[in-house]
């Protein structure tokens, strides 16, 4: 049997534990899995792309279990009241291949992508950094905001979106968050200057240019989230060309990322060597450094486990019959055998 754990069963599991705790509690699950980078196999993720969006598997297993996440990025969606990003996942055990977890992952990919961005921001923003401006406040700012002020201790957050609505929301969402004092700016610019973290997320699939090399400080970290597919960019080449830039998995991140427009010898470093204490996230206070993120399957594997491990503790989801369990497995045959009506119940029409 396979355990199911839905949308509800989540966003109830989520309002239960408390959503600060799990983004913390997830970063914790993410950092192990980096710590863990040799033992992932590891593979850019397929996507196929429409006129509308692209729609992608991301697999990884590290010998002992298998995860995937079917994921989409509709940009246009909000037009039909349908999300832009909705997700699904699966967990596995690699020795026989059997599912052990099916989960949603709508509401978990946004809890992993802001607890990844603060986990990452840890060592690259500066020291004593307390101002953010989050530029884009659609379905992913609240978890973005609530992760820097858990794990980074944020306390002004300057938003900015071009639907004045998606700001409200966002400063209205916050609101019962007394320790984040958040300030609604009328442009980008006016949202940046000054800020020590700068985190965009954005979702309009387009080659945009959201932050510009004049709008940039010495010391400033950069959480460029929104560029996350060929043709989706947030951030001005320059920008790069001037940074310390920090990816999840290189192969994918050159397909994907804001350094798509860079050469293909651009030097970047895996956010792994960090992790494991091979090199130095920021170098120094004045060093503006950029966590170029897309997003990598290491992290819904981490997702799924963090899951799975708290659905047992808190006796969520239901086990679903989701593989056969024939009683004879070479006979397959038989279970529509025993679905079937008798024989003495068939009449023909007369």
């Amino acid at each position: 049997m396979t355990l199911f754990i839905d949308v509800d069963e989540a966003a109830r599991l989520f309002a239960k534990v408390g959503i600060r705790r799990v983004i913390r509690e997830m970063a914790t699950y993410i950092e192990a899995d980096y710590s863990r980078w040799a033992q992932f196999d590891k593979s850019p993720r397929t996507a196929n792309h429409s006129a509308n969006g692209v729609i992608e598997l991301m697999p990884t297993d590290d010998g002992q279990q298998y995860s995937f996440k079917y994921v989409n990025g509709h940009p246009d969606n909000g037009q039909s009241n349908l999300l832009t990003v909705m997700a699904f996942g699966v967990l596995a055990d690699v020795h026989s291949g059997y599912p052990t977890l099916l989960s949603e992952l709508t509401l978990t990919t946004a809890v992993r992508t802001a607890a990844t961005s603060a986990l990452v921001a840890q060592s690259l923003a500066r020291p004593g950094a307390s101002i953010m401006a989050l530029i884009g406040n659609g379905a992913q700012s609240e978890f973005q905001a609530l992760a820097f002020h858990e794990m980074l201790g944020i306390s002004e957050i300057r938003i900015f979106d071009i639907d004045r609505d998606a700001s409200l929301k966002l400063k209205h969402n916050l609101a019962q968050f007394p320790n984040i004092d958040v300030i609604l700016a009328s442009t980008a610019q006016e949202a940046v200057k000054g800020a020590h973290i700068v985190t965009t997320v954005t979702a309009d699939k387009a080659y945009a240019t959201i932050l510009r090399p004049e709008m940039i400080e010495p010391g400033m970290h950069i959480n460029a989230v929104g560029g996350d597919c060929p043709g989706k960019t947030e951030l001005h080449a320059d920008i790069l060309r001037n940074a310390r830039v920090i990816v999840e998995f290189e192969p994918q991140t050159r397909i994907e990322g804001d350094i798509q427009q860079l050469e293909a010898d651009f030097p970047v470093i895996e956010f792994f060597r960090i992790v494991l204490g091979e090199v130095l996230g920021r170098e120094n206070d004045a060093q503006v450094t950029v966590f170029d993120s897309v997003g990598f399957a290491l992290e819904d594997f981490s997702s799924l486990r963090y899951m799975h491990a708290m659905a047992q503790e808190h006796q969520i989801g239901k086990h679903i019959h989701l593989v056969p369990t024939p009683q004879n497995i070479k006979n397959l045959y038989q279970m529509l055998d025993q679905t079937a009506a008798p024989a003495s119940h068939l009449r023909t029409a007369s």
